[in-house]
């Protein structure tokens, strides 16, 4: 039988444990083979603890990743090499590499290779806002999206399902009252957008752990950091609770909907949810 195996494909170091770190650990523990790719090493990052020193913050984010993912109980992540292209007065404009200026097709490129050996029936990416319109997220989501449609030929037919992480209308009141200046009805989406929903409740200690293996991303003076008692549980509480899924593209026929997990409806793999 073939192994069931989800693909995840984000841009930095801490895209996965806040988007999708709960559904990660709920997979594995099913024995789905789950490989994290990564964008970039978060090399333009902003160091959140106070008095902290880093010598090569890509290297120490990605050993951070590293940690990450043995919290959430999957693989070693998979680097793509490409350079984080910062934000505000760490974007960095001139640099070939970082991933605002990389042609989204030679991500793909990359992408359908890696698709080709580790033969994903499921694949996951950022949604067509990357959340909250980092610009690396939204390339990734470009090309995560063009590889899914054009590796359909690949033996087996490719991946069958393409998720993209969706943010609620509500969840996303959340991060403009955080300092995100986001529109929820444009960066949020409607219940009926929400194709399958995950309670990870059972993960919060893997989930918790791994925003903690961030630490340069997550300390006193993050966002995280600065929030009151009361900020922090309403966070924790959407966060620890549920991840959800839009539907990017599919080439099996849905039996229903809602989806009561990543894998339904998909031949042989009915025991997953």
């Amino acid at each position: 039988m073939t192994t069931p195996t989800l693909l995840a494909v984000f841009a930095h170091p801490d895209d996965e444990a806040f988007s999708v770190g709960g559904t990660l650990t709920h997979y594995a523990r099913q024995g789905v083979k789950v490989v994290l790719a990564c964008a970039t090493r978060g090399e333009a990052g902003k160091i959140t603890v106070p008095g902290m020193t880093v010598d090569d913050l890509g290297a120490q984010r990605e050993q951070e990743l590293r940690e990450a993912c043995e919290a959430l109980e999957i693989g070693p992540p998979v680097f793509l090499d490409y350079h984080d292209s910062g934000r505000y007065e760490r974007t960095r404009h001139g640099d070939p590499r970082a991933l605002m200026n990389v042609n989204p097709l030679d991500v793909e490129v990359g992408l359908r290779a890696l698709i080709a050996e580790v033969a994903p029936q499921v694949m996951v990416t950022f949604d067509p806002h990357g959340g909250y319109g980092h610009i690396d997220h939204l390339q990734i989501h470009r090309a995560a999206t063009a590889a899914f449609f054009s590796t359909g030929h690949l033996p087996g037919g490719g991946p069958q399902r393409l998720y993209y992480t969706a943010l609620t209308t509500q969840a996303a009141q959340g991060l403009s009252r955080m300092g995100e200046n986001l529109d929820p009805l444009v960066y949020g989406v409607s219940e009926e957008t929400v194709a399958v929903k995950i309670d990870v409740a059972a993960y919060a200690d893997n989930k918790r752990a791994a925003l903690k293996a961030h630490g340069t991303q997550t300390g006193e003076q993050s966002v995280m950091g600065k929030m009151s008692p009361e900020e922090r549980a309403t966070m924790e509480a959407m966060l620890l609770g549920a991840e959800r899924f839009s539907i990017g593209g599919t080439r099996t026929a849905l039996g229903s909907y809602p989806l009561r997990g990543l894998f339904d409806g998909l031949a042989g793999f009915e025991h997953l949810n």
